[in-house]
């Protein structure tokens, strides 16, 4: 298979976890017979240094033009600590978001054999999780009408029905692949954007009566991930919700550096870990990759190219089972493998003969 990837590895630790997240590209198309494409573009507080733009135009282009774009991660102090910065790198993500049209962020959450201990909840309750957060991504407050004063601010939580119902759509098609259970997470009692999420969710479940559809309250939603998260199968949510049930959930698998997303919708899908850009971490050697990594199975995944993903999230599992990783990992936070180490023996056991 021929395909063109748009790779933006962004801010901080992106360019480092995004040079493993080629390379293991490169060993899937090497071992498979592939033909994989490689263009670069710069996002983020990079893009500001250089065009005064968080995601210029020729990002764009650049990212129509794919087949998919490999992406790493925004974010930079210069920008974070300053409130009266007017333009700020994640503005880039959003204009991404946005402008391809990916409304649908899909990000699974697991736990991993034998680093059960990692996660801050016991094992016996985050043991055998596994289950998928669809986020509605271009919509909600993020998007929606905003003022702000030296005395008054507000953002508008504004959602319309055909946009409820295609990432509502997402989440049942999912649901019917898996464990065909779907949440619905909404604050419904309060408010009326929730209210109409909730009755497109009523209609539209008669459409799909071999799936368990239930209604949880966002409260109730995050306690319940905490107190019993193998109740999930599929989450369905707003954006904002979304945002922060995510990396709520994240501490189940024991680290953000081992969550992958996706983010499909009108143009180019785009594949992403989780985490953000870690600046404090960036030239050091020390950012866990395989989120990344796994990110390079979803969109191998994106092709009905399953044979190869399935090889990628075996060889990570491996390494995870063989302590080839990096200091967040390892045994009280230390380890003598860096970022492209961890990458080095990735792509080398990728390309061993007898692996599949």
């Amino acid at each position: 298979m021929k395909l063109k990837i748009a790779v933006l590895p962004g801010d901080g630790i992106g360019p480092e976890i995004s040079r493993v997240g080629v390379d293991v590209m490169k060993a899937v198309a090497e071992r498979f017979g592939h033909e994989f494409e490689f263009d670069y573009g710069l996002a983020g507080a990079a893009a500001i240094r250089a065009t005064g733009n968080p995601f210029p135009e020729e990002t764009l282009k650049l990212c129509k033009d794919s087949d998919a774009v490999l992406f790493s991660a925004v974010g930079d102090p210069e920008y974070d600590n300053n409130p009266e910065a007017k333009v700020r790198p994640e503005q880039g993500l959003l204009a991404m978001r946005k402008q391809l049209g990916l409304f649908a962020n899909i990000r699974p959450i697991q736990t991993f054999p034998g680093l059960e201990d990692k996660s801050p909840l016991k094992r016996e309750i985050v043991e055998g999780s596994d289950f998928v957060c669809v986020r509605e991504l271009t919509g909600g407050m993020y998007f929606g009408e905003k003022y702000e004063s030296e005395d008054k601010a507000y953002d508008t939580n504004l959602y319309t029905k055909p946009e409820i119902e295609r990432i509502l759509k997402v989440a049942f098609e999912l649901a019917g692949k898996r464990k065909k259970h779907v949440t619905v997470v909404d604050k419904a009692n309060v408010l009326a954007s929730s209210r109409l999420w909730r009755k497109v969710a009523q209609d539209m479940e008669k459409d799909w009566p071999e799936i368990t559809t239930d209604y949880m309250f966002v409260d109730n939603a995050s306690m319940k991930l905490i107190q019993d998260p193998r109740f999930f199968d599929v989450i369905v949510t707003e954006n904002t919700f979304g945002d922060i049930l995510t990396d709520e959930a994240s501490v189940i698998s024991g680290s953000m550096g081992l969550l992958p997303s996706s983010s499909i919708g009108e143009s180019t899908p785009v594949f992403e870990p989780i985490h953000g850009s870690w600046p404090q971490a960036a030239g050091l050697d020390i950012a866990n990759p395989l989120a990344q990594v796994l990110s390079v199975a979803m969109l191998l995944e994106h092709f009905d190219l399953t044979e190869e993903a399935k090889l990628v999230r075996k060889v990570v599992d491996e390494s995870i089972k063989e302590g080839i990783v990096t200091p967040d990992l390892g045994e009280s936070g230390k380890s003598e493998y860096g970022t492209q180490a961890v990458g080095k023996w990735l792509c080398a056991r990728l390309t061993i003969s007898d692996q599949r």
